[in-house]
């Protein structure tokens, strides 16, 4: 879920789920990666990043991994993409250069040809934008279909549907359904990447099952991990945010929410604002290696 201006996905909405963002993702995926990396032949290694925002994926991974590093970085938004160039690290882990380039095209359309060269095919919050044709077209490109190179992917805070929150209630599981329900719909809303409108449904907290039948199925190992938001006080600004939109989207879906959402989400505000508020939301990254990696 993000926050959005005229359509867009807002920096500020991306500048205040960094630091949440960076702390959930599942560092334990890196090993597996880094050890599949080092046995790959290109340099620098050719990272492409889907729906790249404002490039906080790559400030957090690039100096998790060894350099040098080529970054394609790949949103709608010329403002998001020129932010996420300027502020890309300029070192890698081991020191050696990091470079970047910026490209305006419609992700669901790579293929495996596309691919040739590439390191790593990695997103952050992406998946449950997509829907399960886009997915399995992803997981063909990345494992090599057709006789292409097989390349890794790293797809990481694709949400779940699951939400705890602290103290809890009794609307909570009605707004989550709904919620939920709302994160399935056809897509014909602008999203944080060039992506065409479609009949189809996104995935939403399906995406997760949905990439790891594709991945499997296209002949790669896949490796899952959990990866919640933990929001309590310090992150409060952060809650009032999410709560706002959890709560429109499932009003959208369901109308007749509308009565009963009005004082829900001024209580949850007050807790919020109170420092009495803590809430677990559900994500999970996944990475996907090709075969033998």
């Amino acid at each position: 879920m993000s926050a959005t201006v005229a359509g867009a996905i807002s920096p500020d909405w991306l500048a205040l789920r960094e630091d949440a963002d960076a702390a959930a993702r599942a560092v334990e995926l890196l090993d597996p990666l880094r050890a599949h990396l080092a046995g790959r032949p290109e340099r620098p290694l050719v990272v492409r990043d889907l729906g790249c925002g404002s490039g906080s994926m790559a400030r957090w991974l690039a100096g998790r991994l060894p350099g040098p590093q080529h970054w394609v970085l790949y949103d709608h938004d010329p403002r998001l993409l020129a932010l996420a160039a300027a502020r890309l690290p300029d070192k890698a882990q081991d020191g050696g250069p990091v470079t970047a380039e910026t490209r305006r095209r419609d992700i669901t359309r790579l293929r495996a040809a596309d691919l040739e060269g590439t390191s790593l095919v990695t997103a952050s919050a992406l998946l449950d934008l997509l829907t399960g044709p886009d997915v399995v077209g992803l997981a063909d490109a990345c494992a090599g279909a057709n006789g292409g190179a097989g390349c890794p992917a790293l797809l990481v805070l694709t949400v779940v549907g699951r939400v705890e929150l602290t103290p809890a209630d009794p609307l909570d599981a009605a707004i989550a359904e709904a919620f939920n329900a709302h994160q399935r719909r056809t897509r014909g809303t602008p999203v944080p990447v060039t992506l065409p409108q479609t009949t189809a449904r996104k995935l939403g907290p399906d995406a997760v099952e949905a990439a790891v039948e594709a991945f499997t199925r296209a002949g790669m190992a896949v490796h899952r991990r959990s990866s919640p938001w933990r929001l309590g006080p310090e992150q409060a600004a952060l809650t009032a945010e999410w709560l706002r939109g959890w709560v429109r989207y499932a009003v959208e879906q369901r109308p007749e929410l509308a009565f009963a959402a009005r004082p829900y989400l001024r209580r949850r505000l007050d807790q919020c604002a109170a420092g009495e508020l803590h809430a677990v939301v559900g994500h999970e990254d996944l990475l996907a290696l090709p075969a033998g990696g």
